[in-house]
């Protein structure tokens, strides 16, 4: 079993003596339904599981009345041989989306408090009226203080180190060059580096890093991410609503080509000739609700809150997971990241997308900063009361735009990530882009 994060945050809700049902959000593959078996049958002397994609004929359970003692009893009455131990028992609703009732049902299971409920589902960012899928069915009441939501994402490369075998102790051995701002020895340093470019091509989706830990096998990786990219296009097709569907796959087509350019702004041309935000606006949301890419916006003015000054017709979109978009990339592409030797303004968009998605799995929010045609910052992020510039170089070469922005703004820290080594000029830090996952 792979190491996640997650894990540990599933523990911190079961050791809560007040709590609310857990609803974990998240892309398709990104490990949601395995963590949870394997954490309800480690963690709980009972784990019952209903998958109402898979188990329709089980919706049944959660059909008029709604009080606990009902739905306990129709759940016996409809699995035979399940155990329901107080305290000890763990019920998680998979697909729940296809089951309005269940999730209407959250507050009151979550009153009664005798088991826990995980409920989980792909796709629960998508409004009602945006999902064609007719199995989908709009909740009549949100249990809104009932469920805590939480978002799962695809293996950081912290977790992907883990993954290798690396324990936290050499987390924290790279963690002290990065707090304490020293040169990281030219070896160890080549060494991460090297672990890095295999991590933006595998990526983390659990399914391609559990195969590649076991083979070392990119061709299989590729494989792999292809059939993930498949579900992918299979999930617009069927949840993308009438002529969306069209745009929606257009607009994930397009990405690659964006990230490939100088400047990454989206651009709807890229899509379609002429094309407007009126035409494809929807469509770029669809792909946000679903978890599938992220945006971020320029901003105005680099003040806080950022997002009060988030300019809502320029944006970048970056897929969520960076093996993805090497796997569209094409195995080239990927050959020669792994070699060392690809050039290019596809290099940036590789490492600006690494970037993006680390910093969405730290719990930031993404905004980048380009006042002028002359100057651009790949990502402003709030941090500590006060708004952290972030410049990212594929390679090692000059900053003048963060040089301005730090003579303009004054930020107590500034980075520069890089494919080199930790240096400091004043308030700007210089770190190799694996140290991302510290900031």
């Amino acid at each position: 079993m792979l190491k996640r994060k997650m894990y540990e945050r599933l523990l911190e809700w079961k050791d809560t003596k007040s709590k609310e049902c857990l609803l974990i959000k998240g892309a398709r593959q990104v490990g949601k339904t395995y963590l949870v078996r394997e954490f309800g049958r480690a963690e709980y002397e009972s784990f019952i599981e209903i998958n109402f994609h898979m188990q329709s004929a089980l919706k049944v359970i959660f059909e008029g009345d709604k009080s606990a003692e009902e739905i306990y009893k129709r759940l016996t009455a409809n699995i035979p041989g399940i155990k329901l131990i107080p305290g000890k028992t763990l019920i998680f609703l998979d697909e729940i989306q296809k089951c309005a009732n269940a999730r209407t049902a959250l507050k009151f299971l979550a009153e009664d408090g005798r088991y826990d409920i995980i409920a989980s589902g792909s796709l629960l960012g998508l409004a009602y009226s945006k999902d064609a899928d007719s199995e989908v069915e709009e909740v009549e009441s949100i249990p809104v203080g009932y469920e805590k939501q939480i978002m799962m994402y695809s293996l950081d490369f912290e977790e992907f180190l883990w993954a290798y075998g690396y324990g936290e102790e050499t987390v924290e051995f790279l963690k002290s060059f990065f707090e304490e701002k020293k040169k990281i020895p030219t070896e160890i340093n080549q060494k991460y580096d090297s672990i890095l470019r295999e991590y933006i091509v595998v990526g983390g989706m659990p399914e391609v890093v559990a195969n590649f830990m076991e083979h070392k096998d990119f061709g299989k990786v590729q494989e792999i991410q292809e059939k993930i990219i498949f579900s992918y296009e299979d999930d617009i097709s069927q949840h993308a609503k009438g002529a969306e569907k069209v745009k929606v796959r257009k607009c994930y087509d397009s990405i690659p080509r964006q990230l490939a350019r100088e400047y990454k702004k989206f651009k709807y041309s890229e899509v379609e000739s002429k094309a407007t935000m009126r035409k494809f606006g929807d469509s770029i949301q669809w792909l946000c609700d679903a978890n599938m890419v992220h945006i971020c916006y320029n901003t105005s003015l680099p003040e806080l809150p950022l997002n009060a000054y988030a300019k809502e017709n320029e944006f970048k979109l970056y897929l969520n997971d960076t093996g993805l978009l090497m796997a569209l990339f094409g195995f080239a592409t990927k050959q020669a990241l792994l070699n060392g030797n690809l050039k290019g303004f596809a290099k940036g968009g590789i490492y600006e997308n690494f970037v993006a998605e680390t910093l969405i799995k730290n719990g930031y929010r993404l905004q980048y900063y380009k006042p002028n045609d002359d100057s651009e910052l790949e990502f402003l992020i709030e941090k500590m009361g006060e708004v952290v510039p972030i410049e990212v170089k594929a390679g090692n070469t000059a900053t003048k735009s963060l040089n301005t922005f730090i003579e303009t703004y004054f930020p107590s820290v500034a980075y520069k990530l890089v494919g080199g080594n930790i240096g400091e000029n004043d308030v700007k830090l210089t770190i190799p882009h694996y140290l991302t996952m510290f900031i």
